[in-house]
Order: C-alpha cells, then sequence, then structure tokens
C-alpha cells in the first residue's frame, strides 16, 4: 500500500493498450490499495494503471470527495455534447489543452469481490472516466487534440523541464 510514482509521457506503457484482469489475487488488491493512495493526493481526478507502470485494465478515480475504483472498465455511455473542456495529466505534468470530451459518462466494471459497479457523472467526472479509460486503451489526451493544438501540445512537451 503506497503512493506510486507516475510514469510520464516517453514511457511506452503509456501507449500499450492494457489486459483485463482475470482472477482477483493478492497482486489485484496491493495494485487498487496503490491506485486508491495515489490518486488521493490533491489536484488528483484519476489514476490508470498504466499511469503507475502496470499493465493491466484498472483505475482510480477522486472527484469531488467520490473516491474509488473499477476493475476492467468499459465506458458504455457517454451523453449530451461534445464540448472542449481544458484538461490535463499527471503524465503530461503541468500542460493544459482543450480537449473534446462529452457532458456525461458512465463507465461499468467491477470490484474487488467481482461484484458489477457502474460509476457515472457528468463534468469533471464525466471527463475523468473518460480520460482514465482513454489510458488504458493507450491513449493519452494529447492524441486527441486537433491539428494547430496538438503541435502546441508536442511543441510545449518538447520544451518542458521534464522531457
Amino acid at each position: 500500500m503506497a503512493e506510486r510514482v507516475i510514469r510520464i509521457f516517453g514511457d511506452p506503457v503509456l501507449k500499450t493498450r492494457t489486459e483485463r484482469i482475470g482472477q482477483i489475487d493478492d497482486g489485484v488488491r496491493a495494485l487498487v490499495r496503490d491506485l486508491l493512495d495515489t490518486v488521493a493526493l490533491p489536484g488528483r481526478a484519476g489514476v490508470a494503471a498504466t499511469q503507475i507502470g502496470v499493465g493491466l485494465r484498472a483505475f482510480s478515480y477522486n472527484v469531488d470527495g467520490d473516491t474509488g475504483y473499477v476493475l476492467n472498465p468499459e465506458l458504455v455511455a457517454t451523453s449530451g455534447e461534445l464540448r472542449e473542456v481544458e484538461e490535463g495529466c499527471l503524465s503530461v505534468p503541468g500542460l493544459w489543452f482543450p480537449t473534446r470530451r462529452y457532458e456525461h459518462a458512465t463507465v461499468r466494471g467491477t470490484d474487488l469481490e467481482g461484484n458489477v459497479v457502474e460509476v457515472s457523472g457528468g463534468g469533471l467526472m464525466a471527463q475523468a472516466l473518460q480520460h482514465e479509460c482513454d489510458h488504458l486503451d493507450g491513449m493519452l489526451y494529447i492524441d486527441r487534440l486537433d491539428g494547430e493544438t496538438r503541435k502546441d501540445a508536442m511543441r510545449s512537451i518538447r520544451e518542458s523541464d521534464w522531457f
């Protein structure tokens, strides 16, 4: 049980599609504890397993006091308008760019006991659910940016002190 180091843009694990979790064992339980500990820090709305170097389909969330995790999450519904929202990512630290996200989202998966769980929300929760599912599919939010905005993002990454 520990806060884990966040992997940064350029780490190949961030571009890797995750594997579904099969049997729930001590390793999966430890992963969930680490995801919850890592997302608990201020300013963090979500952490995907890939961001802590694990290629399994799981993420944690922490939005407006609502904290939890989902194993084998699938984005099952989006609704509302597709709007540009300012988005950042722990794996692309310090940079924010307008990203198109749906106003509402629903994710379905399981918990550690194998029970079906569903997490839904609007605003920041919808953004976090879409963002974390993207991570588990090997996609960063900058992959969703259009033309000039993407060029600006890549230039900002190259010029950052962490790259």
